[in-house]
Protein backbone atom coordinates (compact mmCIF):
# COMPACT_ATOMS: atom_id res chain seq x y z
CA UNK A 1 0.00 0.00 0.00
CA UNK A 2 3.07 2.63 0.28
CA UNK A 3 5.45 3.76 -2.79
CA UNK A 4 9.09 4.22 -2.61
CA UNK A 5 8.48 7.68 -1.24
CA UNK A 6 6.52 6.39 2.01
CA UNK A 7 9.03 3.78 2.75
CA UNK A 8 10.50 5.31 5.96
CA UNK A 9 7.60 6.60 7.13
CA UNK A 10 5.59 3.76 6.69
CA UNK A 11 7.85 1.33 8.65
CA UNK A 12 7.39 3.45 11.37
CA UNK A 13 3.26 2.93 11.13
CA UNK A 14 2.88 -0.63 11.31
CA UNK A 15 1.26 -1.74 13.98
CA UNK A 16 2.33 -1.89 17.38
CA UNK A 17 5.69 -0.46 16.46
CA UNK A 18 7.47 0.90 18.99
CA UNK A 19 9.93 4.10 19.42
CA UNK A 20 12.22 4.31 22.24
CA UNK A 21 13.32 1.62 24.62
CA UNK A 22 9.50 0.54 25.92
CA UNK A 23 9.68 -3.08 27.10
CA UNK A 24 6.02 -3.94 28.87
CA UNK A 25 5.82 -6.81 31.68
CA UNK A 26 5.47 -10.41 30.41
CA UNK A 27 2.55 -10.87 32.60
CA UNK A 28 0.18 -7.90 30.55
CA UNK A 29 1.16 -10.05 27.22
CA UNK A 30 0.28 -13.75 28.75
CA UNK A 31 -1.84 -15.53 27.06
CA UNK A 32 -3.89 -18.72 28.41
CA UNK A 33 -4.66 -22.11 27.39
CA UNK A 34 -7.42 -22.28 25.30
CA UNK A 35 -7.37 -25.52 23.62
CA UNK A 36 -9.48 -27.55 25.60
CA UNK A 37 -12.89 -25.27 25.39
CA UNK A 38 -13.75 -26.83 22.08
CA UNK A 39 -14.20 -30.73 21.57
CA UNK A 40 -14.84 -31.01 17.95
CA UNK A 41 -14.62 -34.61 17.80
CA UNK A 42 -17.68 -35.08 19.94
CA UNK A 43 -19.18 -31.75 19.47
CA UNK A 44 -19.19 -30.27 22.51
CA UNK A 45 -18.21 -26.35 23.16
CA UNK A 46 -17.29 -24.95 26.94
CA UNK A 47 -19.68 -21.78 27.38
CA UNK A 48 -17.07 -20.01 28.94
CA UNK A 49 -16.22 -18.60 25.82
CA UNK A 50 -18.90 -16.19 25.81
CA UNK A 51 -18.12 -14.45 29.53
CA UNK A 52 -14.47 -14.72 30.46
CA UNK A 53 -12.78 -11.38 30.63
CA UNK A 54 -9.35 -12.74 29.74
CA UNK A 55 -10.18 -14.78 26.79
CA UNK A 56 -12.09 -11.98 25.12
CA UNK A 57 -8.44 -9.98 25.85
CA UNK A 58 -6.96 -13.03 23.82
CA UNK A 59 -9.32 -12.93 21.15
CA UNK A 60 -8.24 -9.21 20.85
CA UNK A 61 -4.84 -10.34 20.34
CA UNK A 62 -5.14 -13.68 18.29
CA UNK A 63 -8.40 -13.30 16.85
CA UNK A 64 -8.72 -9.90 15.48
CA UNK A 65 -5.42 -8.53 14.99
CA UNK A 66 -4.77 -11.02 12.84
CA UNK A 67 -7.28 -12.03 10.32
CA UNK A 68 -8.59 -10.48 7.55
CA UNK A 69 -11.48 -8.09 8.89
CA UNK A 70 -14.49 -5.86 6.79
CA UNK A 71 -13.81 -2.39 7.25
CA UNK A 72 -16.30 -0.76 4.55
CA UNK A 73 -17.37 -0.78 0.90
CA UNK A 74 -16.16 0.85 -2.17
CA UNK A 75 -19.52 2.52 -2.85
CA UNK A 76 -18.47 4.77 0.36
CA UNK A 77 -15.55 6.69 -1.43
CA UNK A 78 -15.83 8.64 -4.55
CA UNK A 79 -13.34 11.32 -4.12
CA UNK A 80 -9.79 11.85 -2.22
CA UNK A 81 -10.30 12.64 1.33
CA UNK A 82 -13.59 10.80 1.51
CA UNK A 83 -13.60 8.80 4.97
CA UNK A 84 -15.33 6.19 7.06
CA UNK A 85 -14.51 5.63 10.70
CA UNK A 86 -14.99 2.24 12.10
CA UNK A 87 -13.25 -0.40 14.19
CA UNK A 88 -11.03 -3.87 13.78
CA UNK A 89 -11.66 -5.23 17.40
CA UNK A 90 -11.45 -2.83 19.65
CA UNK A 91 -8.92 -0.82 17.82
CA UNK A 92 -10.71 2.31 16.31
CA UNK A 93 -10.10 2.73 12.79
CA UNK A 94 -10.18 5.52 9.66
CA UNK A 95 -10.87 4.56 6.09
CA UNK A 96 -10.04 6.89 3.54
CA UNK A 97 -9.18 7.48 0.01
CA UNK A 98 -6.02 9.12 -0.75
CA UNK A 99 -5.13 11.80 -3.14
CA UNK A 100 -3.69 8.93 -5.54
CA UNK A 101 -7.29 7.07 -5.32
CA UNK A 102 -6.14 4.25 -3.05
CA UNK A 103 -8.19 3.09 -0.39
CA UNK A 104 -5.91 3.18 3.31
CA UNK A 105 -6.59 2.61 6.96
CA UNK A 106 -5.20 4.04 9.82
CA UNK A 107 -5.31 3.76 13.31
CA UNK A 108 -7.65 6.23 14.61
CA UNK A 109 -5.52 7.33 17.11
CA UNK A 110 -3.18 10.71 17.38
CA UNK A 111 0.86 9.62 18.21
CA UNK A 112 0.70 12.56 20.94
CA UNK A 113 -1.61 11.49 23.82
CA UNK A 114 -3.74 9.05 21.89
CA UNK A 115 -7.48 10.47 21.30
CA UNK A 116 -8.96 9.99 18.57
CA UNK A 117 -7.81 12.19 15.55
CA UNK A 118 -11.06 12.57 13.63
CA UNK A 119 -14.79 11.63 15.68
CA UNK A 120 -17.13 11.69 12.47
CA UNK A 121 -18.75 8.72 11.38
CA UNK A 122 -18.21 9.66 7.41
CA UNK A 123 -17.32 12.74 5.92
CA UNK A 124 -14.57 14.61 3.23
CA UNK A 125 -11.92 16.16 4.39
CA UNK A 126 -8.10 16.99 3.80
CA UNK A 127 -6.43 16.53 7.15
CA UNK A 128 -7.65 14.38 10.46
CA UNK A 129 -6.61 17.16 13.13
CA UNK A 130 -6.83 15.91 16.84
CA UNK A 131 -8.66 18.09 18.86
CA UNK A 132 -7.14 17.69 22.04
CA UNK A 133 -3.68 19.40 21.29
CA UNK A 134 -3.87 20.07 17.27
CA UNK A 135 -1.97 17.68 15.86
CA UNK A 136 -2.72 17.23 12.18
CA UNK A 137 -2.02 14.48 9.94
CA UNK A 138 -2.73 14.22 6.15
CA UNK A 139 -4.42 11.58 3.62
CA UNK A 140 -1.10 9.52 3.50
CA UNK A 141 -1.01 9.47 7.68
CA UNK A 142 2.02 11.87 7.59
CA UNK A 143 1.97 14.21 10.28
CA UNK A 144 2.01 17.63 8.69
CA UNK A 145 1.21 20.44 11.70
CA UNK A 146 2.64 20.18 15.17
CA UNK A 147 1.56 23.66 17.51
CA UNK A 148 5.40 25.09 19.24
CA UNK A 149 6.82 22.67 17.17
CA UNK A 150 9.82 24.40 18.15
CA UNK A 151 9.38 23.84 21.58
CA UNK A 152 10.31 19.58 20.75
CA UNK A 153 13.81 18.99 21.35
CA UNK A 154 16.33 18.70 17.98
CA UNK A 155 15.86 14.86 18.12
CA UNK A 156 12.09 15.29 17.58
CA UNK A 157 10.85 14.36 13.71
CA UNK A 158 7.30 14.23 12.50
CA UNK A 159 8.24 11.64 10.02
CA UNK A 160 8.81 9.50 12.95
CA UNK A 161 4.91 10.29 14.45
CA UNK A 162 2.72 9.82 11.80
CA UNK A 163 -0.27 7.84 11.88
CA UNK A 164 -0.42 3.51 12.30
CA UNK A 165 -1.48 2.43 9.01
CA UNK A 166 -2.91 -0.81 8.77
CA UNK A 167 -0.52 -2.23 6.71
CA UNK A 168 -2.52 -4.42 4.04
CA UNK A 169 -5.86 -3.74 3.14
CA UNK A 170 -7.32 -5.78 -0.47
CA UNK A 171 -10.99 -5.32 -1.62
CA UNK A 172 -13.29 -8.29 -2.81
CA UNK A 173 -15.98 -7.26 -5.08
CA UNK A 174 -16.64 -4.00 -3.48
CA UNK A 175 -15.95 -5.29 0.02
CA UNK A 176 -12.70 -3.94 1.67
CA UNK A 177 -10.95 -5.62 4.15
CA UNK A 178 -8.18 -4.95 5.76
CA UNK A 179 -5.39 -7.08 7.99
CA UNK A 180 -2.56 -5.92 10.74
CA UNK A 181 -0.65 -8.87 9.65
CA UNK A 182 1.94 -7.41 7.03
CA UNK A 183 3.11 -11.01 5.34
CA UNK A 184 -0.10 -13.11 5.79
CA UNK A 185 -2.12 -14.65 3.19
CA UNK A 186 -3.41 -12.49 0.36
CA UNK A 187 -7.39 -12.02 0.56
CA UNK A 188 -8.24 -14.09 -1.99
CA UNK A 189 -6.40 -16.96 -0.60
CA UNK A 190 -8.29 -16.36 2.90
CA UNK A 191 -11.86 -16.36 1.11
CA UNK A 192 -11.19 -19.51 -0.47
CA UNK A 193 -13.63 -21.30 -1.77
CA UNK A 194 -15.92 -19.01 0.19
CA UNK A 195 -15.70 -16.43 -2.67
CA UNK A 196 -18.18 -18.70 -4.88
CA UNK A 197 -20.75 -18.26 -2.53
CA UNK A 198 -20.18 -14.60 -2.08
CA UNK A 199 -20.67 -14.19 -6.12
CA UNK A 200 -23.62 -15.44 -5.96
CA UNK A 201 -24.24 -12.57 -3.96
CA UNK A 202 -21.95 -9.73 -5.17
CA UNK A 203 -21.76 -10.74 -8.95
CA UNK A 204 -24.91 -10.78 -10.08
CA UNK A 205 -24.35 -7.33 -12.08
CA UNK A 206 -21.37 -7.39 -13.87
CA UNK A 207 -21.04 -3.57 -12.59
CA UNK A 208 -20.91 -4.93 -9.10
CA UNK A 209 -22.78 -3.64 -5.94
CA UNK A 210 -23.60 0.32 -4.42
CA UNK A 211 -24.35 0.80 -1.01
CA UNK A 212 -28.25 2.33 -0.65
CA UNK A 213 -29.05 4.20 2.72
CA UNK A 214 -27.07 4.80 5.52
CA UNK A 215 -25.35 2.79 7.61
CA UNK A 216 -27.75 1.23 10.76
CA UNK A 217 -26.07 0.84 14.66
CA UNK A 218 -27.34 -0.72 17.48
CA UNK A 219 -26.18 -2.24 20.45
CA UNK A 220 -26.96 -6.00 21.56
CA UNK A 221 -25.94 -7.76 25.01
CA UNK A 222 -24.42 -10.88 23.56
CA UNK A 223 -21.14 -11.88 23.08
CA UNK A 224 -19.90 -10.91 19.28
CA UNK A 225 -19.23 -15.04 18.46
CA UNK A 226 -23.10 -16.00 18.91
CA UNK A 227 -23.96 -14.13 15.80
CA UNK A 228 -20.61 -14.29 13.81
CA UNK A 229 -21.92 -18.20 14.68
CA UNK A 230 -25.48 -18.44 14.05
CA UNK A 231 -24.64 -16.68 10.17
CA UNK A 232 -22.54 -19.57 9.26
CA UNK A 233 -24.28 -22.33 10.57
CA UNK A 234 -27.75 -21.82 11.43
CA UNK A 235 -30.82 -22.43 9.66
CA UNK A 236 -32.10 -24.97 12.47
CA UNK A 237 -33.56 -21.88 14.48
CA UNK A 238 -35.77 -20.50 12.03
CA UNK A 239 -38.95 -22.53 11.97
CA UNK A 240 -39.05 -22.24 15.95
CA UNK A 241 -37.82 -18.64 16.76
CA UNK A 242 -39.31 -17.24 13.68
CA UNK A 243 -42.78 -18.63 13.79
CA UNK A 244 -44.45 -15.47 14.23
CA UNK A 245 -42.81 -13.92 11.37
CA UNK A 246 -43.23 -16.63 8.70
CA UNK A 247 -46.98 -16.72 9.50
CA UNK A 248 -47.26 -12.71 9.67
CA UNK A 249 -45.64 -13.11 6.20
CA UNK A 250 -47.78 -15.61 5.11
CA UNK A 251 -50.51 -14.17 2.22
CA UNK A 252 -54.31 -14.27 4.49
CA UNK A 253 -55.98 -17.31 4.09
CA UNK A 254 -52.96 -19.35 3.30
CA UNK A 255 -51.20 -22.00 5.56
CA UNK A 256 -47.25 -22.43 5.55
CA UNK A 257 -45.88 -24.25 2.57
CA UNK A 258 -44.31 -27.88 3.75
CA UNK A 259 -41.85 -26.90 1.31
CA UNK A 260 -40.90 -23.64 3.59
CA UNK A 261 -41.06 -25.28 6.68
CA UNK A 262 -38.82 -28.00 6.11
CA UNK A 263 -36.59 -26.68 3.79
CA UNK A 264 -33.81 -29.22 2.01
CA UNK A 265 -30.42 -27.47 1.20
CA UNK A 266 -26.46 -27.14 1.79
CA UNK A 267 -24.33 -25.95 4.89
CA UNK A 268 -20.67 -24.94 3.24
CA UNK A 269 -17.67 -25.02 6.03
CA UNK A 270 -14.52 -24.47 5.72
CA UNK A 271 -11.26 -24.73 7.30
CA UNK A 272 -11.03 -20.80 8.29
CA UNK A 273 -14.10 -20.60 9.81
CA UNK A 274 -16.30 -19.04 7.39
CA UNK A 275 -19.61 -20.45 6.53
CA UNK A 276 -23.03 -20.58 4.55
CA UNK A 277 -26.18 -22.18 4.99
CA UNK A 278 -29.27 -21.96 2.22
CA UNK A 279 -31.99 -23.60 0.68
CA UNK A 280 -31.56 -25.59 -2.48
CA UNK A 281 -34.66 -25.75 -4.92
CA UNK A 282 -35.11 -24.91 -8.44
CA UNK A 283 -37.66 -21.98 -7.70
CA UNK A 284 -35.72 -19.68 -5.06
CA UNK A 285 -36.52 -16.60 -5.50
CA UNK A 286 -36.07 -13.33 -4.09
CA UNK A 287 -38.97 -12.24 -1.23
CA UNK A 288 -39.32 -8.51 -2.20
CA UNK A 289 -42.02 -9.11 -5.30
CA UNK A 290 -40.68 -6.13 -7.15
CA UNK A 291 -37.18 -7.28 -6.28
CA UNK A 292 -38.14 -10.89 -8.15
CA UNK A 293 -40.22 -9.32 -11.00
CA UNK A 294 -36.51 -7.13 -11.91
CA UNK A 295 -34.38 -10.03 -12.14
CA UNK A 296 -34.24 -12.12 -14.93
CA UNK A 297 -33.37 -15.44 -13.83
CA UNK A 298 -32.10 -17.33 -16.94
CA UNK A 299 -29.74 -15.12 -17.55
CA UNK A 300 -28.67 -15.01 -14.17
CA UNK A 301 -28.32 -18.81 -14.70
CA UNK A 302 -26.17 -17.55 -17.91
CA UNK A 303 -23.90 -15.85 -15.62
CA UNK A 304 -23.73 -17.60 -12.35
CA UNK A 305 -24.64 -21.34 -13.08
CA UNK A 306 -27.67 -23.19 -11.76
CA UNK A 307 -25.87 -24.21 -8.20
CA UNK A 308 -25.84 -20.55 -7.79
CA UNK A 309 -29.07 -19.72 -8.50
CA UNK A 310 -30.66 -22.87 -6.68
CA UNK A 311 -28.79 -22.10 -3.91
CA UNK A 312 -27.09 -19.40 -2.30
CA UNK A 313 -28.00 -16.43 -4.55
CA UNK A 314 -30.98 -15.55 -2.70
CA UNK A 315 -32.65 -16.96 0.64
CA UNK A 316 -29.72 -18.16 3.06
CA UNK A 317 -26.64 -16.91 5.58
CA UNK A 318 -23.25 -16.51 5.50
CA UNK A 319 -20.49 -15.58 7.58
CA UNK A 320 -16.74 -14.57 6.76
CA UNK A 321 -14.99 -15.63 9.79
CA UNK A 322 -14.51 -13.81 12.24
CA UNK A 323 -17.40 -11.01 12.01
CA UNK A 324 -18.80 -10.57 9.13
CA UNK A 325 -21.91 -11.57 7.87
CA UNK A 326 -24.67 -11.12 4.99
CA UNK A 327 -28.17 -11.76 4.00
CA UNK A 328 -28.09 -11.88 0.38
CA UNK A 329 -32.12 -12.51 -0.22
CA UNK A 330 -32.73 -9.15 1.15
CA UNK A 331 -28.94 -7.32 0.17
CA UNK A 332 -27.78 -7.03 4.00
CA UNK A 333 -24.21 -7.26 5.38
CA UNK A 334 -23.13 -6.71 8.82
CA UNK A 335 -20.22 -6.51 11.31
CA UNK A 336 -20.25 -7.76 14.80
CA UNK A 337 -18.55 -4.93 16.46
CA UNK A 338 -17.21 -6.58 20.17
CA UNK A 339 -17.67 -4.60 22.86
CA UNK A 340 -16.45 -6.76 25.21
CA UNK A 341 -17.19 -10.46 26.24
CA UNK A 342 -20.54 -10.02 26.70
CA UNK A 343 -21.57 -6.55 24.13
CA UNK A 344 -22.00 -5.55 20.81
CA UNK A 345 -22.54 -3.16 18.31
CA UNK A 346 -24.28 -4.28 15.43
CA UNK A 347 -23.19 -2.46 11.93
CA UNK A 348 -25.59 -3.17 8.89
CA UNK A 349 -25.58 -1.84 5.34
CA UNK A 350 -28.30 -2.25 2.61
CA UNK A 351 -25.95 -3.16 -0.88
CA UNK A 352 -27.85 -3.52 -4.07
CA UNK A 353 -27.09 -4.60 -7.80
CA UNK A 354 -25.58 -1.39 -9.43
CA UNK A 355 -27.84 -1.57 -12.45
CA UNK A 356 -30.78 -2.03 -10.52
CA UNK A 357 -33.23 1.10 -11.22
CA UNK A 358 -34.45 3.35 -8.17
CA UNK A 359 -37.52 1.62 -7.66
CA UNK A 360 -36.35 -1.53 -7.33
CA UNK A 361 -33.15 -0.40 -5.18
CA UNK A 362 -35.80 1.35 -2.77
CA UNK A 363 -38.02 -2.07 -2.17
CA UNK A 364 -34.81 -3.73 -1.37
CA UNK A 365 -34.08 -1.51 1.33
CA UNK A 366 -37.38 -1.14 2.73
CA UNK A 367 -37.86 -5.05 2.90
CA UNK A 368 -34.30 -5.41 4.13
CA UNK A 369 -35.28 -2.70 7.21
CA UNK A 370 -38.65 -4.59 7.84
CA UNK A 371 -37.17 -7.94 8.24
CA UNK A 372 -33.40 -7.62 9.41
CA UNK A 373 -32.92 -4.16 10.20
CA UNK A 374 -33.02 -2.90 13.73
CA UNK A 375 -36.36 -3.33 14.59
CA UNK A 376 -37.38 -6.11 11.78
CA UNK A 377 -39.70 -8.55 12.67
CA UNK A 378 -36.48 -11.36 12.25
CA UNK A 379 -33.38 -9.26 13.73
CA UNK A 380 -35.83 -8.90 16.86
CA UNK A 381 -35.99 -12.44 17.53
CA UNK A 382 -32.61 -12.83 16.94
CA UNK A 383 -31.53 -10.52 19.26
CA UNK A 384 -33.43 -11.86 22.02
CA UNK A 385 -32.05 -15.29 21.71
CA UNK A 386 -28.31 -13.95 22.02
CA UNK A 387 -29.01 -11.66 24.88
CA UNK A 388 -31.34 -15.03 26.41
CA UNK A 389 -28.27 -17.06 26.01
CA UNK A 390 -25.38 -14.00 27.42
CA UNK A 391 -27.56 -13.05 30.35
CA UNK A 392 -27.32 -16.57 32.18
CA UNK A 393 -23.75 -17.32 30.97
CA UNK A 394 -22.28 -15.56 34.44
CA UNK A 395 -23.37 -18.05 36.47
CA UNK A 396 -21.35 -20.60 38.10
CA UNK A 397 -23.49 -23.92 36.94
CA UNK A 398 -24.30 -22.39 33.96
CA UNK A 399 -21.16 -21.58 33.32
CA UNK A 400 -19.90 -25.50 33.99
CA UNK A 401 -22.58 -26.41 31.44
CA UNK A 402 -20.85 -27.50 27.87
CA UNK A 403 -23.07 -26.71 24.54
CA UNK A 404 -23.83 -28.85 22.24
CA UNK A 405 -22.93 -28.95 18.55
CA UNK A 406 -23.62 -32.63 17.16
CA UNK A 407 -25.95 -31.89 14.68
CA UNK A 408 -24.89 -33.56 11.49
CA UNK A 409 -21.56 -34.53 13.55
CA UNK A 410 -19.17 -36.00 11.10
CA UNK A 411 -21.08 -35.88 7.93
CA UNK A 412 -19.29 -33.19 5.87
CA UNK A 413 -18.38 -34.63 2.43
CA UNK A 414 -17.56 -33.21 -0.99
CA UNK A 415 -21.11 -33.19 -2.94
CA UNK A 416 -19.57 -32.58 -6.28
CA UNK A 417 -21.73 -29.19 -6.81
CA UNK A 418 -20.44 -26.81 -4.01
CA UNK A 419 -17.22 -26.27 -3.65
CA UNK A 420 -15.55 -27.15 -0.51
CA UNK A 421 -17.25 -29.38 1.97
CA UNK A 422 -20.72 -29.00 2.47
CA UNK A 423 -23.80 -31.00 4.92
CA UNK A 424 -27.58 -30.95 4.79
CA UNK A 425 -28.91 -27.50 5.54
CA UNK A 426 -30.02 -28.77 9.44
CA UNK A 427 -26.74 -28.91 10.94
CA UNK A 428 -23.97 -27.92 13.70
CA UNK A 429 -20.94 -28.48 10.94
CA UNK A 430 -19.89 -24.54 10.26
CA UNK A 431 -20.71 -23.58 13.49
CA UNK A 432 -18.12 -26.40 15.00
CA UNK A 433 -16.06 -25.11 12.16
CA UNK A 434 -16.07 -22.04 13.19
CA UNK A 435 -15.09 -22.86 16.93
CA UNK A 436 -13.12 -25.28 15.65
CA UNK A 437 -10.65 -22.55 13.94
CA UNK A 438 -11.21 -19.68 16.51
CA UNK A 439 -9.77 -22.56 19.01
CA UNK A 440 -6.87 -22.94 16.63
CA UNK A 441 -6.02 -18.75 16.64
CA UNK A 442 -6.30 -18.96 19.89
CA UNK A 443 -3.92 -21.37 20.68
CA UNK A 444 -1.35 -20.01 17.64
CA UNK A 445 1.33 -17.25 18.85
CA UNK A 446 0.42 -14.37 16.48
CA UNK A 447 1.94 -12.42 14.31
CA UNK A 448 2.92 -10.09 17.06
CA UNK A 449 4.10 -12.47 19.59
CA UNK A 450 7.13 -14.37 16.61
CA UNK A 451 8.36 -11.34 14.41
CA UNK A 452 10.59 -8.90 15.32
CA UNK A 453 9.08 -5.38 16.03
CA UNK A 454 9.97 -2.82 13.76
CA UNK A 455 13.27 -0.86 14.26
CA UNK A 456 13.29 3.08 14.34
CA UNK A 457 16.31 4.36 11.99
CA UNK A 458 18.82 6.00 13.67
CA UNK A 459 17.78 4.62 16.84
CA UNK A 460 20.92 3.25 19.30
CA UNK A 461 20.71 -1.05 19.53
CA UNK A 462 19.37 -0.62 22.97
CA UNK A 463 16.52 1.04 21.83
CA UNK A 464 15.70 -1.65 19.48
CA UNK A 465 12.57 -3.92 20.50
CA UNK A 466 13.38 -7.03 20.62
Amino acid sequence: MTTTDDTRAASLREPVAKVGGLTRPDGLKANIDTSGLVDVETGVVDRVIYSDEAIYRQELRRVFATQWLFLAHEDQFHKPGDFFTTWMGEDPIIVTKDKRGRIRAYLNSCRHRGARVCRADSGRTKNFTCSYHGWSFDLDGDLVAVPNKDKYPDHFDPRDWGLVEVPRVQSYRGLIFGTWDAEGEELADYLGDMAWYMDAFLDRDPEGTVVVGDVHRWVLEGNWKLMAEQFATDWYHVNMSHASALYVMTPPGKKLAEAVINRQGRQFLSDRGHGAGFPVNAKNRFDAQRVHEYYDYDALRERLTDARVEGPMTTGHATVFPNFSYLPVNGSIRVWHPKGPDKIEVWAWTIVDRSMPEDVREAQRLYNLRTFGPSGIFEQDDGENWSEIQVISGGFITGETPLNFQMSLGTATEDGVHPGKTTELFSDAAGLSFYRRWSELMSTPAWHETRPRPKRPGATPEEQTP
